[in-house]
């Protein structure tokens, strides 16, 4: 109700009384709003401050005397990774700076040499839709304007001469370009075809980057290291957000594979590395959806699950480890791995040819035929054979295995063998009763193997900024074969595609959904 100051003497007790209403809930929205962003701005200068000050401290790590004590190769791995820290510290600062202030105080660019001429060129037009004005003249070609940027397909660097040609009009002046193509990297040089590869062979083919220098190098154009490290910092920030998604969508399964593995984290204070953790999480083995998801934390305590997990509840297919027994409850139901009670049996009768461990092998071994058997039907049908064959095999094994216990001595390697799979039977059997659970958790042993290939070239300095970094891109990586894409085709596409995705549309470029642009 809007009403004119002078018209307020005309007005009655109820008109007044209703104006009043309305008032009090315009200052209650407008309250709410200032609260809502008092409350953002807070936010935003918390985390800017939280980054400016590990901005400072990578500096100083990269220039104090705390980098000359180290070793060459760690000096090298620090630099890499502390030039990618800064550079992502840098990006996620633009994303949180006002656009006004990000339009008025523009990044300088570097200089950089010129792309050398010996490499081969491939020019891309860029011209306006249209070259009729909008004042219904016809617009004349008066110039243009060249960009290069540096391209790679696979053992070529090529460059990309980007020529948008400047149209005019004749009456009223006006000057047409097309628009700049969008990049991950504003202004920068390189490609998505040449980040891509960057990224593929550091987090996929275990080539740190002062190898890449190299590598560039006898390509025709030597990149620096700093350069490549800066690269894949904006990267990784770039990315975080199909992360998130990813992990959305993964939440959606009623079964999840959990494990984890060590990875060294270097810190620079005290020239010694420690023992941080690498945890990895994807769907069943028998749901439709195929990705995996890493999360890098400090340490393998079971905190880091409960909050990776957060409220997500299903069957949570896992080791003994004791990390996960805090979230099992209503929610989260324990599923157990035959696999690891077979690796029991498996070393005890390598090292004294036990007969209760063959015999126990033997029984294991029919449960893993059965599953061979049903691994490609429906969780109904697979349900139901487990329960005619798995259930009474089973049931005898349990009851074997009660009997030999009863006869073999406390503390033996044999009484070990057999506690460690009684102590968890049930949580081991769960698979018999649902045909959506896997009667193992080799599909997350798997995900992880190829990290723990490549965990030698990893140091990490630090913070945990560079090993989360890490772990994002290989989601994508490893998420991308699982769903038979070629890695390098489906980043240098996703990282094209990317800066003008709508975050509405963004599930269009996970894995499981992508598929490439026809042009």
């Amino acid at each position: 109700m809007v009403v004119a100051p002078e018209s307020l003497s005309s007005l009655n007790a109820e008109q007044l009384r209703e104006l009043t209403r309305d008032l009090i809930a315009q200052v209650a929205s407008r309250d709410q709003q200032i609260v809502s962003k008092d409350r953002e701005i807070l936010y935003r200068q918390a985390k800017i401050d939280q980054l400016t000050h590990e901005m400072a401290v990578l500096k100083r790590w990269k220039f104090g005397h705390s980098r000359e004590q180290l070793d060459a190769a760690q000096a090298s791995l620090l630099d890499e990774t502390i030039d990618a820290d800064i550079a992502a510290i840098e990006q996620e600062l633009q994303d949180l700076a006002p656009p006004d202030r990000v339009a008025k105080e523009p990044r300088q660019q570097p200089k950089r040499a010129a792309l050398p001429p010996e490499l081969p060129r491939v020019e891309l037009h860029h011209e306006p839709d249209s070259t009729t004005c909008t004042c219904g003249c016809q617009l004349k070609r008066i110039g243009e304007d060249v960009s290069e940027k540096l391209d790679y397909t696979p053992g070529v660097l090529t460059v990309q001469r980007h020529v948008r040609g400047k149209w005019a009009c004749s009456e009223c002046q006006t000057l047409t370009q097309a628009p700049v193509p969008a990049q991950i990297i504003d202004k920068g040089l390189p490609t998505s075809g040449l980040l891509a590869q960057v990224l593929v062979a550091k987090y996929s083919d275990h080539l740190p980057l002062y190898r890449q220098e190299t590598i560039f190098g006898r390509s025709g154009y030597p990149i620096a290291r700093s350069t490549l490290a800066q690269w894949v910092g904006v990267c990784g920030v770039q990315l975080q957000p199909l992360v998130d998604a990813l992990k959305t969508a993964m939440f959606q399964s009623a079964v999840l594979h959990a494990d984890e593995t060590p990875v060294a984290m270097l810190k620079p204070g005290n020239k010694k590395t420690h023992r941080a953790y690498l945890w990895a999480y994807a769907p069943g083995v028998f749901e439709d959806l195929k990705a995996v998801v890493y999360d890098f934390c400090e340490s393998r305590a079971g905190e880091h699950a409960r909050t990776f997990l957060g409220d997500w509840s299903g069957g949570l297919v896992c080791d003994d480890f004791s990390g996960y027994k805090a979230s099992f409850g209503a929610a989260i139901t324990e599923v157990g791995c035959m696999a690891q009670a077979r690796r029991k049996f498996f070393d005890l009768h390598v090292s004294n040819k036990s007969e209760i461990a063959q015999q126990a092998l033997t029984y294991i071994g029919q449960l893993y035929e059965i599953e061979r058997e049903v691994k490609h039907l429906g969780s109904d049908e697979r349900g139901r054979i487990r329960q005619t064959k798995s259930k009474p095999l089973l049931d005898v094994l349990h009851q074997w295995m009660l009997l030999q216990r009863q006869c073999i001595t406390d503390g033996s390697a044999t009484a070990k063998a057999l506690d460690y799979s009684l102590k968890r039977w049930v949580a081991r059997t769960w698979f018999v009763a649902d045909g959506r659970l896997p009667i193992d958790n080799n599909w997350i042993e798997n995900q992880i193997r190829p990290i723990a290939i490549g965990r030698g070239n990893w140091l990490f300095a630090g913070s945990l900024r560079a090993g989360q970094r890490a772990a994002a891109v290989m989601s994508m990586i490893q998420s991308a074969k699982l769903n038979g894409h070629d890695p390098y085709a489906y980043l240098k596409d996703v990282l094209a595609r990317l800066p003008t995705q709508k975050n509405s549309r963004i599930d269009e470029l996970l894995p499981h959904n992508w598929a490439p642009l026809i042009t």
